[in-house]
């Protein structure tokens, strides 16, 4: 009896210890994140414009108007889909082929990836009207100098040419971050392991397939989930350098949201939005974790 009195006292100490020290993060999570979850489910089935005191429940002529088209929701998923499936690829082929390459014995090793990692520390605003400004005024005046219509064209004023633009600056700022993360596990190789494939008469291609790729998995499957997370939720590179345009062509599902809900004062169409797009992210995010646990146990 005695033993059973001290161990729930052991219990409730430990349990109001866990309270101490999550409680008040627990706290903040509930007020930041699920109470203003919970007011926007409401304000889905509405159609409140944001500013008045007024809200009269439609209830899912949101939802409809979202899947059939009336919004411009469908056209802002299919950019952002497409913008998606491009830049995942280049940003981590891209990021791989650095770390590779930054972990060889090259000369200035250590500068070359605070360069390369450099863009990734500026804001996505920023970045967005520097890039707008070479786009524009840049690359033309180059490309006439040089007699180059490729680069002499109006890179923004088209919609391919538009979607080039922001994959490149998305690839050109996201790189390095990729970057960082492969060199991390490239860096984790025993080099023990990596001396024995090169006396075996193992190639430096052969090695890299072979070898430190699938060592690699688990951070492979961290870039993939950033990237890909990073991607689908583009806005300020979006809203700097195309603002949705030529036409809403470049329009990407957060820019779509954010002008429903700040410029059309359509608040309860943009948080019905919302909702579907946080669904959607979940679902590609989880299948794509879910395939990336089950390549790593595979190997393992």
């Amino acid at each position: 009896m005695a033993d059973m009195d001290l161990r729930k006292r052991k219990n409730y100490s430990k349990l109001w210890g866990h309270l101490l020290f999550l409680g008040p993060s627990i706290l903040i999570f509930i007020i930041v994140v699920v109470i203003p979850f919970a007011i926007s489910l409401i304000y889905s089935f509405s159609n409140w414009n944001g500013i008045s005191g007024e809200v009269q429940f439609v209830g899912l002529d949101n939802f409809r108007d979202i899947f059939s088209g009336k919004a411009r929701f469908l056209d802002s998923l299919w950019f952002t889909l497409r913008m998606t499936a491009v830049c995942v690829l280049f940003i981590n082929l891209l990021g791989l082929v650095l770390a590779v390459a930054l972990t060889s014995r090259i000369p200035l090793r250590s500068p070359l990836r605070a360069a390369y990692y450099l863009p990734q520390t500026m804001g996505g605003l920023i970045l967005g009207f520097i890039w707008q400004f070479i786009f524009v005024s840049g690359l033309p005046v180059i490309g006439e100098r040089l007699n180059l219509d490729f680069l002499a064209q109006q890179w923004l004023g088209t919609e391919n040419t538009a979607f080039a633009a922001l994959v490149i600056v998305n690839v050109w700022q996201n790189a390095g971050y990729v970057m960082v993360i492969m060199i991390a596990g490239l860096a984790g190789i025993s080099s023990e392991l990596l001396e024995s494939a090169k006396v075996e008469g193992s190639g430096a291609l052969h090695t890299l397939l072979r070898i430190k790729l699938p060592l690699c998995i688990p951070y492979i499957t961290v870039a993939l989930f950033w990237t890909l997370s990073s991607a689908l939720k583009m806005f300020e590179i979006n809203l700097a350098l195309t603002k949705g345009g030529p036409y809403g062509s470049t329009t990407s599902m957060t820019l779509n949201i954010y002008t429903d809900a700040f410029a059309n004062n359509k608040y309860g169409l943009a948080t019905a939005e919302a909702l579907v797009f946080f669904v959607i992210i979940m679902m590609i995010t989880s299948v794509q974790m879910y395939l990336g646990k089950r390549k790593e146990n595979q190997l393992l």
